[in-house]
Order: structure tokens, then C-alpha cells, then sequence
């Protein structure tokens, strides 16, 4: 199968399983956030990926190419690193030349190139400059210029950007996803940002633990979470506890037109706050009391008490319903925009 395949991947420190079992295919050309908390095992396989750490079992190829054992120098793949380890002693062009000095490339093929990479990265005329010279964003493209320099098969990224302020760091998401568009490489990136993630990526792989909880388009991650850990990991989200009565499921006290799977008495749904519709009063909803409304400029949050149950509710400030701290008011919830979870 062509693109990169692992099939059973672990990694074992000790007693502790970093990477535990994990299956994955990434076609040629994707876009892939490796996304989880801290510990959950993302830049372990990363790593693993890279040739920096060899599986305790399993299999890792590229294009039906077993490479789990072959060292990183033969995988031909180029990587950015959390610290971008650029090389303080040497110019712009230096650090972008260096892996092509290294295969040989001469002085003029060498020169060429630097120039190609960096009007890619948006740094023409920069080859002569010190890296000590450039600002966070500068040195995040020379990083990124230095490990397409050698125009690898996968293009590997650490949490490239956590080191940069919040508005470059959202300028550098949208220039590197632009970057994977016209270049075509296959990209993986490990980043423990939500927003990071589904701004980017064609695929989005949420782990955790050591293995994957699911693996699916920005999209399908935030509409269709597999688990709860999912759906409350990336973005925001109501989980509320549903019941069964005979043949009803009861939600916030009141019987709800959702269906529980065979078998199941207890389940969790899934509700963003958008989704959270704020009415007046009625017999036939839920009943809750606004404890707290936050104005976040572009929308408003209504903190909602629902019989013990905390529930979120977002609208827009043009859609903002006439309500206080203090006011009942009546929940209504979409069934079609929320998801039922078992586990």
C-alpha cells in the first residue's frame, strides 16, 4: 500500500507503555495532526516514525517499504523540531545548504536551492543573515526551508509552533497548511492544540493513553466524537448523563426523543454549546437558571444551572436572547446536531 502504514506499533519504557498497539495508514499527500494531552504518546510515535526510536513490536512502511529498523539518515524524511535546533554558527543559507553540503551537492546547485526554499518560505534575500538576527517566525520558516531542502517524503513537525505568540502563531498554521497544499508532501505534525489541529489538517488523530481514541476529518472529530474523551477534548462541549425509562431515554429530567442502543441503560450526549438553544419556560423542556453570562465580544457564553447539571449555551451577540443572571428559561436540544455516547 503506497504512503505510510503501521501495523501494531508499541513502544514500552519499562513497565510503562508509551505507544500501545497502534494501527494507522497516512495515503501519500495528507495532512496529519497527531493531537492528545501531554503523555498521551504522540511525539513517542513521531519518533518512531522518524527513526529517533525503534517499536518494542510492530511494523512501520512507506510506500510497502519496511522501514522499522532502517536508521533516519536512509528514511529520507525531513523534520522540525519543538526547539527548531537551528545551527547558531552558521547563516540563513548555511542551515538550509547543510543536509545538501552533506550529499554533495555543489556550491552552485546548493545556492540555487537556498533561494528556491527561501521564496517558498516567504525570506527571499535572507540566505547572508544570522540566525541569531531573526525574529520567532523568521526562524520557524528557515527551520521549516532546512528540512524540505532535501525535498523528503515525509515532511515530520514537533509542536512547531507553541514557542510563538498567539497572532503568529495563527499566521504560521495558515502558511504552513498552504505550504503542504503546493508542495503535495505528506505531513504529520504533533501539537496539543485544538484549534491548531483542525485549522490545519486533513486528518485529525486524537490520542490518548498510548493509543488512538479516533482517527477522522476535522469535521467528523467535532460532530461525530467516537468517545467522551473526544468529544471533551476538542473544543467545548455539554455531556450530559441520560437515562432509560422502559422504552424512553430521559434527559435533564424530562423524557427525550433519542434512542439508546440495545442494551445500554445509561449513555452520555454530546452537545456543543451552539447547538444550546435558550427559550422561554415551558412544560414540555427542560427548566434551568442562568448563573453566569460571559460577552466574549464575537459571541456570548450563558452559564446554565439545570438541576444540578452545568449546561453551556453560545449565541452570537446579534442572536443574544433577553436574559440575566437569575432568569429561568428553557433548554432545547437538537437531536440531529448531538451525539449519543456509550463510553
Amino acid at each position: 500500500m503506497s504512503g505510510l502504514v503501521l501495523k501494531g506499533v508499541s513502544r514500552e519504557f519499562g513497565t510503562v507503555k508509551a505507544v500501545n498497539d497502534v494501527d494507522l495508514e497516512v495515503p501519500n499527500g495528507r495532512f496529519v495532526c497527531l493531537l492528545g494531552p501531554s503523555g498521551c504518546g504522540k511525539t513517542t510515535l513521531l519518533r518512531m516514525i522518524a527513526g529517533l526510536d525503534v517499536p518494542t513490536a510492530g511494523t512501520i512502511s512507506i510506500d510497502d517499504e519496511d522501514i522499522t529498523r532502517q536508521p533516519t539518515h536512509k528514511r529520507n524524511l525531513g523534520m522540525v523540531f519543538q526547539s527548531l535546533a537551528l545551527f547558531p554558527h552558521l547563516t540563513v543559507g548555511g542551515n538550509i545548504a547543510y543536509a545538501l553540503r552533506i550529499r554533495g551537492l555543489s556550491k552552485e546547485e546548493q545556492a540555487r536551492r537556498v533561494e528556491e526554499l527561501l521564496a517558498l518560505v516567504h525570506l527571499p534575500g535572507y540566505a547572508d543573515r544570522p540566525v541569531a538576527k531573526l525574529s520567532g517566525g523568521q526562524r520557524q520558516r528557515v527551520a521549516i526551508a532546512r528540512a524540505l531542502a532535501v525535498s523528503p517524503r515525509l515532511f515530520l513537525l514537533d509542536e512547531p509552533l507553541s514557542a510563538l505568540d498567539a497572532k503568529l502563531r495563527e499566521a504560521m498554521q495558515v502558511e504552513l497548511r498552504q505550504l503542504q497544499q503546493q508542495l503535495g508532501i505528506t505531513t504529520i505534525v504533533v501539537t496539543h492544540d485544538q484549534r491548531e489541529a483542525m485549522t490545519m489538517a486533513d486528518t485529525v488523530i486524537v490520542m490518548q493513553g498510548g493509543e488512538i481514541r479516533q482517527a477522522a476529518s476535522p469535521v467528523e472529530i467535532y460532530r461525530k466524537p467516537a468517545d467522551t474523551f473526544v468529544a471533551d477534548f476538542i473544543g467545548s462541549t455539554n455531556l450530559i448523563d441520560i437515562a432509560r425509562d422502559g422504552d424512553r431515554a430521559v434527559l435533564l429530567g424530562r423524557p427525550a426523543a433519542l434512542t439508546l442502543p440495545y442494551g445500554v441503560s445509561k449513555a452520555t450526549l454530546s452537545v456543543r454549546p451552539e447547538d444550546v438553544e435558550l427559550t422561554a419556560p415551558s412544560s414540555d423542556l427542560p427548566e434551568a437558571k442562568v448563573t453566569f453570562v460571559r460577552d466574549l465580544g464575537g459571541a456570548i457564553e450563558f452559564f446554565l444551572d439545570a438541576g444540578g447539571t452545568q449546561v453551556v449555551a453560545v449565541t452570537s451577540p446579534r442572536a443574544r436572547p433577553e436574559v440575566a443572571i437569575g432568569d429561568r428559561v428553557g433548554i432545547r436540544l437538537d437531536p440531529t446536531r448531538s451525539v449519543v455516547l456509550t463510553r
